[in-house]
């Protein structure tokens, strides 16, 4: 432990280093009760150690800063809202701040992981934090170095710093958001982190850094869960959060490789992540036993209600409704190991659609595959208690547009080629509602997911779906009748043409921001047509 030198990086001070911590260090470190605050950790009866994120219960987006440097000037996407650009000056002196507190720590965790499945993608990140549980967080969620590994890691290909504890008190003079910071550096590759104490902000900041590395090598990098069958044919899932990315992938019938980032490179599709971070809002055996088993020893709860006698209110969403907790994959019991499989057939769009006007299902052809892409559309049932009754839709490109760190037609593009090289097939899941005014059942949705894994759907009777200019099958093993022609779920066939008018004319509108080159344009006609 005492051999790692930490100067090189400008963390010096009279410390003790906890280098790769077992986990029943963490657990000794965060149940200590000597701790006080949000370094606290408490035992509930279920081995598990939950943990409060304080004021920050989610990632802090606008507090996410990229230096604009030689490095990244041309290459990352400047948005102004996604990726937010700081000099090198304030760089500068986010970073001196993270150093100082660092520097003043009694104990410093060093974790050593791995970013990626596949030895010659993956990024080597070395987290430094002072506070226990977030050493566990990252250990949960990366991928554990074999002792061997460890012994050969060397340099690491990128550097965390989590100095949570400190804020940044020249925010204003920096024309910055707040005193909360978390920025990116791809000339130093490092993150530094102040003010905010969610682990998240370093699981999706090494997501944003793959979202950049591996698309300017031709690979792609997507938002979303995979799984692979005894054959080896290999999923993906795209999805915002409530399509159903998570619950669709964990199947009976098949093995997870993981549920929420991967790389598709010339190996084929991988992991980032070496565990899972699944909500617990409301978490029920019945409803989710994968998750509810997972729940012991070594996972970690954050923002959850643990009641005096140590069980926990997972009802209580007084803290945040994104309650959550992480855990190593090997936690699930269908999986594969390491978390890895070989190239991607079918590539499933997953869009909750509560205007009631997508199919259940449609086949995309490859132009169509690119253009919803681009849109990741999904929408929301509005507040009632506003009296606001219209959905909200929501267009995020590549299904994740809050980690994109290059442009999004860079993802498409990537996925794309990877789609054309391997003979895969897109398809447009519907998991939102119809004009029952109900959601579709999750048993016929896993019924459409066995029909299109087992190429059933390409042999099935098929109808244009006029407006939204899609193609869905008639007829399905095992899906309800009746339901397959959105319009056919309507007491009068123009209410649907009405409603679809409306969101054909929201995608329309809002692909016209891509439409600033010839490529984008050629898209146009595989997307909705009033």
């Amino acid at each position: 432990m005492a051999n790692l030198d930490l100067s090189k990086y400008g963390i010096v001070g009279d410390f003790e280093i906890v280098h790769n911590p077992s986990y029943e260090q963490l657990f000794k470190d965060e149940t200590n009760p000597a701790n006080v605050g949000f370094e606290r950790g408490v035992l509930t009866n279920t081995g598990a150690v939950a943990v409060d994120t304080g004021k920050f219960t989610g990632r802090s987006p606008k507090d996410r800063y990229i230096v604009k440097d030689a490095t990244s000037e041309d290459t990352i996407w400047w948005d102004g809202t996604i990726n937010k650009p700081v000099s090198t000056e304030i760089w500068n002196d986010l970073k001196a701040l993270s150093l100082k507190q660092l520097s003043s720590s009694k104990k410093l965790y060093v974790v050593d992981t791995y970013c990626g499945a596949n030895e010659n993608t993956r990024l080597k990140v070395r987290f430094i934090m002072e506070v226990a549980w977030q050493a566990h967080f990252v250990t949960n969620m990366f991928m554990r170095p074999s002792n061997h590994d460890l012994k050969n890691y060397g340099e690491p290909d990128f550097v965390v710093l989590n100095s949570s504890k400190t804020v940044n008190p020249n925010w204003k003079e920096q024309g910055l958001n707040s005193e909360v910071f978390v920025c990116f550096n791809l000339t130093e590759k490092m993150q530094i982190i102040g003010g905010t104490w969610y682990g998240g902000e370093m699981k999706k900041g090494m997501f944003a850094m793959q979202n950049y590395y591996l698309p300017l090598r031709g690979m792609a990098s997507m938002h979303c869960s995979a799984n692979v069958g005894e054959d080896g044919d290999v999923a993906v899932f795209f999805g915002l959060s409530g399509t159903g990315k998570t619950t669709l992938s964990a199947d009976p019938k098949r093995y997870l490789i993981g549920d929420d980032e991967h790389g598709w490179d010339d190996n084929g599709v991988f992991n980032y992540e070496g565990g899972c971070y699944a909500k617990v809002i409301d978490l029920s055996e019945e409803n989710e036993p994968d998750i509810w088993r997972a729940i012991r020893r070594d996972a970690l709860l954050e923002n959850v209600t643990v009641r005096p006698d140590g069980s926990v209110d997972y009802a209580d969403g007084s803290k945040t409704e994104n309650t959550r907790v992480s855990y190593p994959i090997y936690f699930i019991n269908k999986i594969v190991l390491p978390s890895k499989a070989g190239h991607a057939k079918k590539i499933i769009y997953l869009s909750a659609d509560a205007f009631g006007v997508l199919p259940p299902v449609s086949i995309l052809d490859e132009k169509q595959a690119q253009y919803h892409f681009l849109c990741g559309f999904t929408s929301k049932l509005a507040g009632t208690e506003r009296g606001i009754t219209e959905p909200v839709p929501s267009f995020s490109p590549a299904f994740g547009e809050a980690f994109l760190t290059l442009h999004p037609t860079m993802y498409a593009k990537t996925l794309v080629s990877k789609m054309h090289e391997h003979g895969a097939k897109a398809y447009l899941v519907n998991t939102g509602w119809n004009g029952t005014g109900k959601r579709i059942s999750i048993k016929d949705t896993r019924a459409i997911i066995d029909a299109i894994i087992d190429g059933s759907i390409e042999t099935a009777e098929k109808v244009h779906i006029p407006i939204m200019n899609l193609t869905a099958p008639k007829a399905l093993n095992n899906v309800s009748e009746g339901i397959l022609d959105p319009r056919e779920t309507y007491a009068d066939v123009k209410e649907w043409e009405t409603k679809a008018t409306k969101l054909a004319g929201m995608y329309i509108e809002n692909f016209e921001q891509y439409c600033d080159n010839d490529a984008a344009k050629a898209l146009i006609s595989a997307g909705p047509q009033i």
